[in-house]
C-alpha cells in the first residue's frame, strides 16, 4: 500500500524466524566447508584475544591495589629543586651554569619524606588555609621551561599558586631553606622598658579602637581606612617579635592567618603596600620562622606583578589586588622615583625564600633601567613615567619626598646580595653621594650647620630640607661601615648634628617636617620653620639614623640624644588611646594635634627607640640583616666565595 511515499509489505507468520534459521545453517555450513587447519588457527586466535583481555583486567586491579599502598606509606620520592644563587642578578652572572626556566644554578636532586595524606587533614601551611577551590596542577614529566613572560603571567593568573603548584607542596619541596627564627629577650633596662610601655599602650589603643583597620584615630578614639589591609598588625609584627611580646605578637599572627585577605577589588599603592605589608610579613617569617607569613607574602607578591606589565619595565604605581590589574597614579601619569626603586630589596627577598626567581628578576630590571638613564651627577628627578621609562623633564631634584629611598636602596641592595665590588648598586651609589656633595650640600652662615637642599627644575637650588631626609647620616655610615670613604661619614656626622638642632630648636623638642636654612647672614636664623610646614608626623628617619650610629659605633652619647626627643613624644604626642601626629612643634602650648597614628610609629619609631636603648648594640646585627624603609629586618644573602 502507498502512503505517503512509503511502501508497506506484510509478511506471513513464521517469515522472520524460517529467514533467521536459514543464516545459522548458511553459518554452519560456511564453518563445516573450511579446511581443518583455518578452523584450528580462528580457534586460537580468539582464545589468545579472551587471555589478553583477562589479563589486562587483572594487572589494572593489581596496579590500582599498589598504588593505593603506596598512598598509605611515608614514601621517599626525589624530585628537582633548583638551589638559589644568593648573588644572582639576572644579565650579570653570565659564567654561572643556569637553570633556564628559574634563572637560578642548575638543579640538585634531594630526597625527601613525604607524609602519608591521611596523617595530617589539614589543607594549609603554618595553619593557614589557603588550598581551598585550588585546582592542583597535573604533573608533567620534563616540562618545558618557563620564559619569564609566562611565569609572570603564570604567577598573576594563578595567585595561589608557586611556580604552577600549591603554596603547601611548593613549601614542602623549599623546606630544607626555610628561615629558623631567632630568639630575642626582651627588655633589659628602663629606657627600653619605657619603650616596651609606649608600644604596649599603643597597641591597646589600636586594639580598642581600630581593630583590623589601617591606622587609629587616637583623640576620636576611631579607625582610619587607607588600604584596607590593617597596616598597623602587620607593620608591628616584627616589632613585637623583637620586644618578646608574646601574647601581642600572637594575636597579631592570629588575625593575619584568620583574617588578612588580598582579594578585594581596590586599588593600592605597589610602595607603600610592598614596603609595609610584603616587608613587614617576610621579615615576621623569617624572625619567627612561621611559614605561614611566607604564605601570605608570596600571594601577596603574586597579586602585586600586575604593577610590572609596564612597556618599559619601570612599575606603574597602583595595583588593585582583586583585580590583578594595574596602572599609574590618578594625579599624574608619573610614578614617584622613589617608590619605583624602593620595592627591590622586599621582592629579591620573596624570591630567595620562596625559590621562585620571577619576582627578583621584575624588580631588578628596574635598577637596570634606572642605571641606563642620564641623571644629573648620579642625582635623579623625583618623577618617572612608566610608559615611556624616562624621568620628568625639569622635575625637582631632592633627597626627601619622592626621592630619598632611591638612593637608600642603592646601597642596602648591594649590601643584601653580598658587596659585589664592580655591581652597578654600589657604583650608581657612590656617584649619586659625590652628587650630594658637590650639588645638594650648604653649609648656614654663621652656626655652619649642614643640610641638603633642592634643585627646583633640576637646577635651581632652594634651601629646603625634608625631615624625611635625616635618614641619610644613618644610610651615610652604614656604607662607611662596608668600605664607602671617609667623606661619607664626614658627611654623616655633620648632617646627624643638623638634625638634632631641627628638634632641640623648636621648643617641644620635636622637628618639623620642613626645615628651610639661612643662605645669606641677612637672614635672622640659620634653621627656621615656615608655619603650614610646622607638623609632626612621629616619624621615624632621625631616630633611625641615632640607632646606626650606636649600633656602628658603641658610642653611648646618641642614646642620650634620642631619649631627649623619645620624652618629648611622652610629653606632647601621648593622649589617653595612644600616640598622636601634632599640627605645631613650635609651640608648647598649642601643639594643635591632628588625631591620627600612622602605622610607622610602631614599625619604625618605637622599634629603632628600642634598639637605640639596648644594652646590646648588635642585638640586631647589620652584618646580618638589612631594614627596609619601614624598619623591617631582612637577612644579608653572603656573596659566596
Amino acid at each position: 500500500m502507498k502512503d505517503g511515499g512509503h511502501i508497506t509489505l506484510t509478511l506471513p507468520p513464521g517469515a522472520a524466524a524460517t529467514a533467521d534459521e536459514r543464516g545459522r545453517k548458511s553459518l554452519r555450513r560456511a564453518w563445516n566447508q573450511l579446511p581443518r587447519c583455518q578452523r584450528n588457527l580462528i580457534i586460537l586466535g580468539i582464545t589468545g584475544f579472551c587471555v589478553t583481555v583477562l589479563l589486562c583486567l587483572s594487572g589494572d586491579q593489581l596496579l590500582a591495589a599498589s598504588l593505593k599502598d603506596v598512598d598509605t606509606k611515608a614514601e621517599v620520592v626525589a624530585y628537582q629543586m633548583p638551589l638559589p644563587n644568593p648573588h644572582h642578578h639576572p644579565g650579570v652572572d653570565k659564567d654561572v651554569p643556569k637553570d633556564t626556566a628559574a634563572g637560578l644554578p642548575q638543579a640538585v636532586t634531594m630526597s625527601v619524606a613525604l607524609p602519608p595524606p591521611d596523617s595530617n587533614k589539614e589543607q594549609d601551611i603554618g595553619g593557614i588555609d589557603i588550598l581551598n577551590n585550588v585546582e592542583e596542577p597535573v604533573a608533567q614529566e620534563q616540562a618545558e621551561p618557563l620564559s619569564e613572560g609566562e611565569q609572570l603571567e603564570q604567577a598573576i593568573k594563578n595567585p595561589l599558586t608557586l611556580g604552577g603548584v600549591s603554596f603547601k607542596e611548593h613549601l614542602k619541596k623549599i623546606k630544607p631553606l626555610l628561615a629558623k627564627g631567632q630568639h630575642f629577650h626582651g627588655a633589659t633596662n628602663e629606657r627600653q622598658s619605657a619603650v616596651v610601655a609606649a608600644f604596649k599602650h599603643s597597641w591597646a589603643g589600636y586594639k580598642k579602637y581600630a581593630w583590623g583597620h589601617d591606622n587609629l584615630k587616637p583623640i576620636s578614639q576611631y579607625s582610619h581606612e587607607w588600604f584596607g589591609l590593617g597596616l598597623t598588625i602587620v607593620d608591628s609584627l616584627d616589632t613585637m617579635y623583637i620586644m618578646g611580646l608574646d601574647d601581642e605578637f600572637k594575636e597579631g599572627r592570629d588575625w593575619v592567618e584568620q583574617s588578612l585577605r588580598f582579594d578585594t577589588k581596590r586599588d593600592v599603592n605597589l610602595f607603600e603596600v610592598t614596603i609595609r605589608v610584603l616587608g613587614g610579613l617576610l621579615s615576621a617569617y623569617h624572625l619567627s620562622g612561621d611559614t605561614m607569613f611566607l604564605a601570605k607574602a608570596a600571594e601577596l607578591g603574586n597579586r602585586l606583578l600586575p604593577a610590572f606589565q609596564s612597556p618599559s619595565n619601570i612599575p606603574y604605581s597602583d595595583v588593585n589586588l582583586g583585580d590583578l590589574s594595574a596602572h599609574s597614579p590618578k594625579w599624574s601619569p608619573d610614578s614617584s622615583t622613589s617608590e619605583v626603586t624602593t620595592i627591590q630589596l622586599e621582592f629579591r627577598d620573596l624570591s630567595r625564600s620562596t625559590n621562585i626567581s620571577i619576582y627578583e628578576q621584575v624588580a631588578h630590571k628596574v635598577n637596570e633601567k634606572v642605571h641606563d638613564l642620564e641623571k644629573n651627577h648620579g642625582l635623579v628627578p623625583i618623577f618617572i613615567n612608566a610608559n615611556t621609562g624616562t624621568f620628568r623633564n625639569y622635575a625637582t631634584i631632592s633627597l626627601g619626598a619622592r626621592g630619598d629611598s632611591y638612593y637608600e636602596y642603592l646601597l642596602k641592595q648591594w649590601i643584601q646580595t653580598g658587596r659585589r665590588d664592580n655591581d652597578n648598586l654600589i657604583l650608581d651609589y657612590m656617584q649619586a653621594v659625590d652628587g650630594v656633595l658637590t650639588q645638594l650640600m650648604r653649609r648656614t652662615p654663621r652656626e655652619h650647620w649642614v643640610y641638603i637642599g633642592e634643585l627646583i627644575n633640576g637646577k635651581d637650588f632652594k634651601p629646603k630640607m625634608d625631615h624625611l631626609t635625616c635618614y641619610l647620616p644613618g644610610t651615610l655610615i652604614l656604607g662607611h661601615q662596608n668600605g664607602m670613604p671617609d667623606s661619607h661619614l664626614i658627611l654623616a656626622r655633620d648632617l646627624l648634628d643638623t638634625c638634632y638642632q631641627t628638634y632641640v630648636m623648636n621648643p617641644t623638642h620635636l622637628a618639623a617636617e620642613i626645615s628651610y636654612f639661612a643662605l645669606t647672614e641677612k637672614d635672622d636664623q640659620d634653621i627656621y620653620v615656615k608655619p603650614n610646614d610646622a607638623h609632626n608626623l612621629l616619624r621615624p628617619e632621625f631616630v633611625e639614623s641615632l640607632y646606626y650610629f650606636y649600633s656602628l659605633t658603641g658610642n653611648r652619647t646618641y642614646q642620650d640624644m634620642g631619649w631627649k626627643i623619645f620624652q618629648a613624644f611622652e610629653t606632647h604626642a601621648k593622649v589617653n588611646a595612644g600616640y598622636t601626629s601634632m599640627g605645631n612643634v613650635k609651640n608648647t602650648q598649642s601643639t594643635r594635634l591632628r588625631d591620627l597614628m600612622e602605622s610607622f610609629w610602631m614599625s619604625e619609631t618605637l622599634k629603632y627607640f628600642y634598639l637605640l636603648f639596648s644594652d646590646d648594640r648588635k642585638e640586631i646585627d647589620l652584618e646580618q640583616w638589612v631594614f627596609n624603609s619601614e624598619g623591617h629586618p631582612l637577612p644579608v644573602y653572603p656573596l659566596k666565595t
